[in-house]
C-alpha cells in the first residue's frame, strides 16, 4: 500500500519528465524538417534552368541533341534535385530507358572561394559568342584559341576542335549553325565539360550523352560516392563523427570489391596525368566525388574538381600572397607562396597520386586481410607523403602507383571479384 502510495506520488514527475523528452524530439524533428526544406528551396532551382533553356531554344537562340526531348517531347525530365550549390543545377533522370544526370549552370572568371568560374552568367551573355556574321574558319580559330588558353598548347588540339564541331552539329548536316555554335561555345565555358571532352572515352570518366544550350545530359554512375551514408548538413551538429564513420564501414562493400574500385581510381589518376591534351589536377579530393558502377568499377561521378593543370598554373602565376594558404585553387591545390617576391609559384605541392591514396587510407584499410594489412599500410603512407615538383619525382610517383596496383591485384586476380 505505502508503495502504491509513493509510485502514486511519483506520477507527475514522470509525466513531465516524458512530455519534456517528446517536446524537444518535435521541436528537433521540426527544425530538421525545416533545414532541409529551406536548403531544399534555395538549391534546387531546376525549373528555372529549363524554364531558361526552353524559352531561348524556342526562340531559335541555342540547339542542341536533348533540346527536342526536353522541351517539346518531355521525354527528358528533371527527377531528384542533387544540387550542392543554387549556381550549379544537377538532377538525375531518364532519357530513351536510360538512367541519366542532367547539369545546368555555367561558371565565369572568378569567385572567392578561389575556383574560376563556379557562378553562374547573367543570361543575357550566356549566348553572346560568337556573333552573327562568324565564319566556320574563324569560329575554329575561336575554338583553338579558347582550348589553347584553358588546357595549354598541345599538339593534339586539333583534334579535339574537330571533336567539337562535330559535337556542335547537333542535324549532322555537315555545318554549324549559328544557334549550334552558340550552345557549344557556351558549354565549353563549364570547366567540366571541358574536362569531359578531354578524357572522353576513357574507362573512369562518365559519357556526355546530350546537350541543349548550357544544359548537359551524363550517364549515371550507380554508386555515386565512395561512402554510401553522408550525414546532411543540418544533422551534423547532432550526430557525432565516429557514428558516421561507423556506418560507413558497416555499409561498405566487402574489401576485394573495395580493392577493385581502388584499382579504378588509381588508373584514373593515370589517365589525368599527362593525357592527349595534357595533365588535370584533383582539386577538390572529396570522397562524395568518386563512384562506382555496379560491377564495382571506378567512375568518377563529379568532374567539377577536375583542372587543367594549364588552368592552375594560370590562376596561381603572379598571384600575390602572404602565405601558402593564399596560392590554393579550388579546395586543395596548393602551391608555395615565394614570400621574398611575395607571389604565388606555380608547381602544386600535393599531387593527385597523394591526395588519391589520402582517401585510400580510409577506404581500403578497414578489414584488410591480414596478410595484407602491414604491407598496404605501409604502401600507403609512403604514397600520401608524396610532395614536390611532379616533373622531378614522375618516375618515383610511377613506381608507387604500380606497386599499390600490383599489391591490390594480385589478392583478387584469380577470383570472383577480378
Amino acid at each position: 500500500m505505502v508503495l502504491a502510495v509513493k509510485w502514486q506520488s511519483r506520477m507527475p514527475a514522470v509525466k513531465v519528465k516524458y512530455l519534456l523528452l517528446v517536446w524537444v524530439g518535435i521541436l528537433l524533428a521540426s527544425w530538421v524538417l525545416y533545414m532541409q526544406y529551406s536548403s531544399y528551396s534555395e538549391l534546387c532551382r531546376g525549373h528555372v534552368c529549363h524554364m531558361v533553356i526552353c524559352d531561348h531554344y524556342r526562340r531559335g537562340i541555342i540547339a542542341g541533341s536533348a533540346c527536342k526531348a526536353l522541351c517539346e517531347e518531355r521525354t527528358l525530365s528533371l527527377q531528384r534535385c542533387l544540387s550542392m550549390s543554387p549556381t550549379h543545377q544537377v538532377y538525375t533522370g531518364l532519357w530513351k530507358e536510360k538512367a541519366v544526370v542532367i547539369k545546368c549552370g555555367i561558371e565565369e572568371s572568378a569567385n572567392g572561394e578561389g575556383i574560376p568560374g563556379s557562378a553562374l552568367r547573367p543570361e543575357s551573355s550566356l549566348f553572346d559568342k560568337p556573333a552573327r556574321g562568324t565564319s566556320m574558319d574563324e569560329f575554329r580559330e575561336m575554338l583553338h584559341s579558347f582550348l589553347k588558353d584553358s588546357l595549354g598548347e598541345q599538339t593534339s588540339l586539333g583534334t579535339l576542335v574537330a571533336r567539337v564541331v562535330t559535337l556542335a552539329d547537333v542535324n549532322q548536316d555537315g555545318k554549324v549553325s549559328l544557334a549550334e555554335a552558340k550552345s557549344v561555345w557556351a558549354l565549353l565555358q563549364v570547366p567540366e565539360l571541358l574536362v569531359l571532352l578531354a578524357l572522353a572515352g576513357r574507362e573512369h570518366t562518365p559519357r556526355l550523352l546530350g546537350f541543349c544550350g548550357h544544359l548537359y545530359v551524363t550517364e549515371r554512375v550507380d554508386h555515386s560516392a565512395l561512402w554510401r551514408l553522408e550525414v546532411p548538413p543540418t544533422l551534423r551538429p547532432v550526430v557525432p563523427e565516429a557514428v558516421g564513420v561507423a556506418l560507413n564501414r558497416w555499409l561498405a562493400p566487402a574489401w576485394p570489391r573495395r580493392a577493385r574500385i581502388s584499382i579504378g581510381l588509381l588508373e584514373f589518376v593515370e589517365d589525368a596525368f599527362h593525357g592527349a591534351y595534357g595533365s588535370f589536377l584533383m582539386c577538390d579530393s572529396d570522397p562524395a566525388r568518386v563512384g562506382y558502377s555496379k560491377q564495382y568499377d571506378c567512375k568518377m561521378a563529379d568532374l567539377r574538381g577536375v583542372a587543367s593543370e594549364a588552368a592552375v598554373r594560370g590562376y596561381l602565376r603572379g598571384r600575390p600572397c602572404q602565405a601558402n594558404a593564399d596560392c590554393t585553387y579550388g579546395h586543395d591545390c596548393t602551391a608555395t607562396c615565394d614570400r621574398l617576391a611575395r607571389q604565388c609559384n606555380t608547381e602544386v605541392v600535393q599531387p593527385n597520386l597523394a591526395k588519391v591514396c589520402a582517401l585510400l587510407q580510409d577506404f581500403l584499410l578497414f578489414g584488410a586481410p591480414a596478410d595484407l594489412h602491414a604491407d598496404l599500410d605501409k604502401q600507403l603512407r609512403t604514397c600520401v607523403t608524396l610532395s614536390g615538383l611532379a616533373s622531378q619525382m614522375e618516375v618515383h610517383h610511377s613506381l608507387v602507383l604500380n606497386n599499390l596496383k600490383t599489391l591490390l591485384w594480385k589478392k583478387i586476380s584469380n577470383t570472383k571479384y577480378s
